[in-house]
């Protein structure tokens, strides 16, 4: 396996941080917390990896010993379904030991601090957060200043990053395209309130496709979205032509504030991927959605549901990719450990 050291060209400052702070001296994965900053042969090396492990779901025993003896918590500060079961499976398989709180109830509503709270579980000998907030940039705060010597993997934060939806996402496409290059790929609806828009359009990027290009209204964009890299269209039906594959995302009705929409059946009629629609992209052309899917609002049934969707292949895809950066990460958390201490004993 290859070391990640191959440095983004231009990377930023913002960047070079990410990197600084997720990665160890050698180049190993220690936190994922964001792709900024990480280099298309780590990425490629999450794939490689997940890949080995989409085998292992498919035995009659589901388990390797990777994690055995390890302590993973679920800190879930914003509910789930989907990520929070698949991030259970996914520590499950490599024979970790899964501790998941249930913050409603947990010491935090109590008043306790979030810092306490984290600093009380690494006493109990945890090696492993998974933490989903809404907060934009509570994984990375944990990670640089709370339990630095505790593996973080961001479930989503905010509308910051979610960046293991966006692995399992290119891992699909991986699967179904063979490679990155050429691709054009388009990511259609409510952009301005998705973490996972803002991670698969840096990972699309890093990772090499020919075009990324955002349909949408202008009301469910950012306002920095000129600077991010990607083809702007408001009209779908233009927007669909020649296109390799197809993201929709769900409609986050409960991060809108104010009239960002006129209506729903307005938006299904302008910006809902139905059978018509989709004849206008390429005929190979591949559908996602990272789920929870509102049928009707953002796509069709017989879409969602027919011969070029590959929805439940994502969930698949999702446990492999989770076992991947968990088992990458907590070898890069080892490998520091073991030569801080051989450095400490040198002294």
């Amino acid at each position: 396996m290859t070391s990640g050291h191959d440095e983004p060209l231009a990377m930023s400052a913002h960047d070079r941080a990410s990197r600084k702070l997720q990665l160890t001296a050698d180049g190993q994965l220690r936190h994922f917390l964001t792709l900024d900053g990480l280099g298309r042969g780590l990425l490629t090396d999450i794939l490689d990896t997940a890949d080995s492990f989409i085998e292992v779901g498919e035995r009659a025993i589901k388990k390797v010993p990777l994690l055995r003896g390890r302590t993973v918590v679920n800190l879930f500060f914003e509910s789930s379904t989907r990520t929070r079961s698949t991030f259970e499976l996914a520590a499950k398989r490599l024979s970790a030991d899964v501790l998941n709180l249930d913050i409603n109830t947990s010491a935090t509503s109590k008043g306790e601090s979030l810092s306490d709270t984290l600093l009380n579980l690494e006493a109990m000998a945890s090696d492993m957060f998974v933490v989903r907030h809404s907060q934009s940039g509570a994984p990375h705060f944990i990670a640089e200043s709370v339990t630095p010597g505790v593996a973080i993997i961001n479930a989503g934060d905010g509308r910051h990053a979610h960046p293991t939806q966006a692995m399992l996402d290119m891992l699909t496409i991986r699967q179904n395209k063979g490679s990155f290059e050429g691709l054009r790929v388009a990511i259609v609806g409510d952009i301005l309130h998705s973490r996972v828009a803002r991670s698969q359009i840096r990972a699309l990027h890093t990772l090499g496709v020919e075009e990324v290009r955002l349909i949408a209204p202008g009301t469910l964009l950012p306002a920095d979205v000129q600077s991010l890299g990607c083809t702007v269209e408001y009209d779908m039906n233009k927007g669909m032509r020649d296109l390799d594959v197809v993201i929709m995302l769900r409609l986050q009705r409960e991060r809108m504030e104010g009239a960002l929409l006129p209506s729903e059946r307005e938006f299904y009629r302008l910006y809902g991927l139905d059978t018509e629609k989709l004849m206008l992209a390429k005929p190979d052309c591949i559908v996602m959605h990272p789920g929870p899917i509102n049928r009707g609002v953002e796509i069709e049934s017989a879409v969602a549901d027919g011969p070029q969707s590959v929805i439940l292949s994502q969930v698949t895809n999702g446990i492999a990719i989770r076992m991947a950066v968990m088992s990458m990460a907590m070898s890069g958390q080892v490998a520091e450990r073991a030569s801080r201490q051989q450095q400490e004993a040198g002294e």
